[in-house]
């Protein structure tokens, strides 16, 4: 009975893993479901939130747009909204990007002397989400004993 309760957990882990690199594949975002973590978003999203991803590259990025990127020397991607464009001469796109609930933009959260956010900085783009989804991932976060307890059990 162990042996099967093992092989059944092992299908179940090889299951998800599938579906998973399906998504990116689909979705083309390296990460195409995505918690929102803060209420920097709210009204739009509020914390917990599950946000649905993609990210073709062929798509242009417009102002108004909600991203969700990565900056250097952050473990955790921010979810923000695109306020304003700069296109070149030579057709590279950078942009700035705020929170709704936040008074000012995200320069101070960008690496130190970076100004714009450039599309390599994109994990992807919301496209549909499922409201308080992601509480359960929020409190395995804050509480780690909640964990250990969900594992045990």
């Amino acid at each position: 009975q162990l042996y099967y309760q093992v092989l059944n957990f092992a299908m179940i882990v090889s299951s998800a893993l599938m579906i998973w690199k399906g998504l990116i594949v689909v979705t083309g975002s390296e990460s195409p479901i995505v918690v929102v973590l803060s209420g920097s978003m709210e009204p739009a999203f509020h914390r917990g939130d599950l946000l649905f991803l993609t990210n073709f590259h062929d798509d242009p990025i417009r102002a108004g747009e909600i991203v969700v990127f990565k900056v250097e020397g952050r473990d955790i991607p921010i979810v923000h909204r695109v306020i304003k464009i700069h296109e070149k001469e030579n057709g590279n796109i950078k942009f700035l990007t705020k929170g709704d609930n936040n008074e000012v933009d995200d320069r101070g959260l960008y690496k130190e002397g970076q100004n714009w956010l450039e599309k390599k900085d994109v994990v992807g783009r919301a496209r549909g989400f499922l409201p308080y989804v992601g509480m359960v991932t929020i409190i395995m976060n804050d509480y780690p004993k909640f964990k250990v307890c969900r594992l045990i059990l």
